[in-house]
């Protein structure tokens, strides 16, 4: 019967075989190793795509390096840091928290409201100007 089974299906019986319930090579140790060999070409795939990531990521540095050395740049961690410094340097005797950048004509507002005072006086009759005066 095997000999007939080979001759029809072209030599192909082992596949064949398990395919139609024929016998199957179940060896728990077997299919043990091949998942620890399989975990552990796994682990060194990652270990060599990190390395090379790794690799590129250096020489991608050492590029902007050179054009920040270049234009006289400077990286973000380091301008942050010295801008950081020299809030806390200005704050260094202060009690109080440091004091916000305040832009100009802010916070001038008394002189602001006369000057505005003034300029509505000046078009108002003088009868009214002598009321708004007291």
């Amino acid at each position: 019967m095997n000999f007939i089974m080979k001759q029809a299906l072209g030599g192909a019986t082992k596949d064949m075989g398990k395919m139609l319930g024929g016998e199957e090579d179940k060896d728990p140790e077997a299919e043990k190793e091949k998942e620890e060999e399989r975990q552990e070409a796994l682990r060194q795939q990652e270990e060599e795509r990190k390395a090379k990531y790794a690799k590129m990521e250096a020489e991608r540095e050492i590029m902007r390096q050179g054009i920040r050395d270049k234009y006289g740049l400077k990286k973000k961690e380091e301008a942050e840091a010295e801008a950081q410094a020299a809030m806390e340097q200005a704050s260094e005797g202060s009690l109080t928290r440091p004091k916000k950048a305040v832009p100009t004509g802010c916070g001038d507002e008394e002189e602001e409201d006369e000057s505005i005072m003034d300029t509505v006086m000046k078009y108002l009759p003088g009868p009214l100007q002598d009321m708004f005066k007291k």
